[in-house]
Formats: C-alpha cells, structure tokens, sequence
C-alpha cells in the first residue's frame, strides 16, 4: 500500500513538472525543453527526434525551425486531396551549407533531418576521415509516388510523401568523389568513412538502410522519417 501511495505522489509532482515546463512556469534549457523549438546548430539530444516530430503538422513551428537551419527552401503547395500520393506541408530544399546535385521536395521532418545530418554527422566525419568538408551531396531523389520496392498492392513508401531521401555519394573539397556502389565494398579510407556516416546518421533519421541491408540498396544509403527505428 506504502509503495502505491508513493508512486502515486511521483506520477502527481511528476505532471506538476510537466505542466510547469509547459507553462513555462519552471525554467529549463531550451535544449531539453520538449516544447521549445528544435535549434538545429545545437547538438541533437534524446529529444531531438520528439522535436522533429512537432513539425510535420506545424507548418509555423517547422519556419521557425528552418531559420536555424542553413537551408535554402521553398514551400510547396498542398496536392489535392484525391492526388494519389497527397503531398502537405512539403518543401523544396534547394540547397544546404553543403551543396547538393539536385534540389529536392521533402518534409519538413525530412528537410530538418537533413540539416542536422549534414552539420552533426556528415562533416565530422569527413573532417575525422580526410581533414577537409563535403561540398556537394550525391542524391537520386526524394519523392516518388510508389509502394515499397513496387510491390503490387504493397505498403506505400516513405518515398511517396517525401519523406525519404536516398543518398548515392558525396563530394570533398580537394574534388574527389565517394560513391555508395563504388566504395562501400572496400576496406580503405572511402569505405569506413561511408560506414561512419551511415552509423552517424541514424542519431538523425528515423530509418537508416545502406548496402549491409539488402541488394536494392547496393548504390545508396535510404533515409527516412518514418515511424519505425531502423539501422542496417
């Protein structure tokens, strides 16, 4: 009875804090605060994939959230609600402190998710392998309205509400190329600074699968924000 009675006063002074937090009646780091906006310069913490996903329905929250970014966007307008893949609140990313092959649409999830790759993950570890930056991510795309691997009457893909990206390589500074299909098989420098960034990445993404996961991903790292936690 005591240990009921105890637990009981825990989960009350428990959601006392909670609602202080959120009232902003008790002060907290904004960092660790899970109703503050995600800062995407701020290292990524156990709240960071909650914060994330706030901004799916928060079209407000996910401008505030971009501002921190380093991204180069544009909003998209909502595909009617009879489109086969209806696409909201999506945008287009254009461009990030690293370059890119090719804009591409994403979620705002998605987007956020790239931007806290790239500063948190892909440049340390480039620095970390070569001593020099990325300049320019390799991608074959983001949207595709399709079910998994299309299958006939399968699940639908992350893909078809873009809130998938797949990565097939990356450029340093000093010009040289890293390609997933090319070098993931080797043992030399190209292949554990590729193994490095697919283990780093999933602290940012959802569902992380390269080519350890299965032959359809032999040339390119598949990232996702979807709702299952995946790292292969």
């Amino acid at each position: 009875m005591r240990f009921i009675k105890a637990m009981g006063v825990l989960l009350v002074l428990g959601g006392a804090v909670v609602v202080g937090v959120w009232r902003g009646w008790v002060p907290l780091a904004s960092e660790w605060n899970p109703w503050a906006p995600l800062d995407v310069r701020a290292s990524p913490n156990l709240l960071t994939r909650f914060k994330l996903g706030r901004l799916q329905d928060d079209p407000a929250l996910c401008d505030q959230v971009l501002k921190t970014s380093g991204l180069r966007v544009s909003h998209q307008a909502d595909s009617p609600a009879d489109a086969a893949c209806p696409l909201r609140n999506t945008l287009r990313v254009q461009g990030a402190e690293v370059g890119l092959s090719s804009s591409f649409l994403a979620s705002c999830p998605l987007a956020v998710a790239f931007a806290l790759f790239e500063r948190h993950s892909l440049q340390p570890a480039a620095q970390a392998a070569f001593g020099q930056a990325v300049t320019r991510v390799d991608h074959l795309g983001s949207f595709a309205c399709r079910t998994m691997y299309n299958r006939a009457g399968g699940r639908m893909s992350q893909h078809a509400s873009a809130n998938a990206l797949d990565i097939a390589g990356f450029r340093l500074a000093d010009g040289r190329s890293i390609s997933v299909l090319r070098d993931w098989p080797g043992e030399g420098a190209n292949a554990r600074f590729l193994r490095q960034v697919r283990d780093s990445a999933c602290d940012d993404f959802n569902v992380v699968l390269s080519p350890d996961y299965n032959a359809a991903h032999r040339n390119h790292f598949h990232l996702d924000m979807g709702r299952w936690w995946v790292c292969r």
